[in-house]
């Protein structure tokens, strides 16, 4: 881009305007319970988000570039990690990170068709889709209660002789064992692949997720820790499985040329691939069966701002899950309350509980009741996976009883406790609860 005086001038004064015009456009307004709505997650955003998106636009660069680069570096450096890929969506994080695995580089250790990869029967659908995406194998295992993670002892009784990965998203935020989890990986030759699209800013024995498996998946999405709308990372310490997703994400390609660039190696026209001519073209030379999964730099000046912010959102988050915590502890025979994977301290995306089968209460009936007072709710997921309609009929092996996955399925809810969240709707969230739970009492 072709830059003058007159537009910087130009471009000053536009962005100048932003925090005006932010103030005006977003106004929330007060607080009133009962018709003001209380999302079980969403965005934070301030003026200076708004003046990232701006200033990327005016470059009008509209694929991946300079705001796609920084964010990359200090996306990587939050996070602890040497390699950081962004990508179009968390999803397609979790995609290419196991896709990356399939890479026929890695020899006897890349993953084929049949492989068994061992993934939790509870979560969302897109840390399973790239298994069957792939053509490998899940092998289902439970979670435990409160935590909604997966157990050491639950892998133990998962492992077989196909088994080559294990593929586990951190539930809500709350870490699973990643220590004896990665130990136990390394001890069986597996690949781990940690899903984080919850967990931004989560630790493991003051240890950040995302820094215990091979790869590691983040969302952007609007509901998460930070938010770029669309948009996610994969990091990596290993420089072989970074150029592996890198490829993967830009069609396969063996260059690793930005766009833009025309002749980073040096050697173009010099090399030798495959049974193409001598000296073909390196920038269309494919070693992968690849995606184009790139973010947009207008995408990644939002998360360059957002990302000065993460520290503020997880300490709320943390604050606004204690709160509730507290608030709840009066209500424990009928309500299970969530716990921390010991050693961990979680950066929550959300505050689940468990309806007590005992207590007669019927989860949906409560549902019912929370979302006609505008306070918003979440099932976890999509519960028991095995039963959801994608994947009946389609291979897979469950390793053991799925009796806590079933309880999820059927008792298990979350609530918002995500940083635009006040105290007066977390104080009317516990009132709603508190005001069911009375007349359930009196029935």
């Amino acid at each position: 881009m072709i830059r003058n005086s007159e537009a910087d001038e130009m471009r000053a004064k536009i962005l100048s305007l932003i925090p005006e015009y932010f103030q005006r456009a977003f106004d929330k307004g007060t607080f009133i319970p009962g018709k003001t709505p209380i999302p079980a997650s969403g965005k934070v955003f301030d003026s200076d988000d708004v003046a990232g998106l701006i200033e990327a636009s005016l470059d009008f660069w509209l694929t991946a570039g300079r705001f796609a680069e920084a964010f990359e570096e200090k996306f990587a450096e939050r996070v602890g990690t040497s390699h950081c890929c962004l990508v179009n969506s968390g999803s397609s994080a979790n995609l290419l990170a196991l896709a990356a695995l399939t890479s026929r580089t890695l020899g006897g250790r890349a993953l084929v068709p049949g492989d068994e990869v061992i993934t939790p029967a509870v979560g969302f659908p897109t840390t399973v889709n790239p298994i069957y995406q792939l053509g490998l194998t899940p092998v289902y295992v439970d979670v435990e209660p409160r935590t909604y993670n997966v157990s050491l002892g639950s892998l133990k009784k998962a492992i077989s002789p196909k088994t080559k990965a294990i593929f586990m998203a951190h539930t809500l935020g709350n870490p699973f064992d990643c220590g004896g989890a990665a130990s136990f990986a390394r001890e069986h030759g597996l690949w781990l692949v940690e899903d984080c699209c919850d967990a931004l800013g989560s630790e493991f024995q003051n240890r950040g997720t995302g820094t215990f498996g091979d790869l590691a998946a983040f969302s952007f999405y609007p509901a998460h820790h930070i938010t770029t709308g669309e948009g996610g990372a994969v990091v990596t310490d290993s420089h072989e499985l970074a150029a592996l997703i890198q490829s993967f994400r830009d069609w396969g390609r063996h260059c690793r040329c930005a766009p833009g660039q025309d002749n980073r190696c040096g050697m173009r026209f010099s090399q030798q691939f495959g049974e193409l001519p001598k000296g073909y073209d390196h920038k269309y030379v494919y070693s992968e069966i690849g995606y184009n999964l790139k973010m947009t730099d207008m995408q990644a000046a939002v998360g360059l701002s957002q990302l000065k912010k993460l520290d503020a959102f997880i300490e709320k988050r943390r604050e606004n899950f204690q709160y509730l915590s507290e608030r709840l502890q009066d209500f424990q025979d009928t309500i299970l309350l969530p716990a921390a994977t010991p050693g961990s301290n979680p950066s929550w995306f959300g505050f689940p509980l468990a309806i007590k089968p005992e207590c007669g209460i019927v989860r949906e009936d409560l549902l019912r009741f929370l979302e006609q007072r505008k306070v918003g709710t979440r099932l976890l997921f999509g519960g028991n996976l095995t039963r959801q309609p994608a994947y009946i009929g389609r291979k897979h092996r469950i390793a053991e009883e799925l009796r806590n996955t079933d309880f999820v399925m059927n008792h298990v809810f979350w609530v918002g406790i995500y940083p635009g969240l006040t105290r007066e709707m977390l104080d009317y969230t516990v009132s709603c609860i508190s005001e069911f739970l009375a007349e359930q009492r009196r029935l």
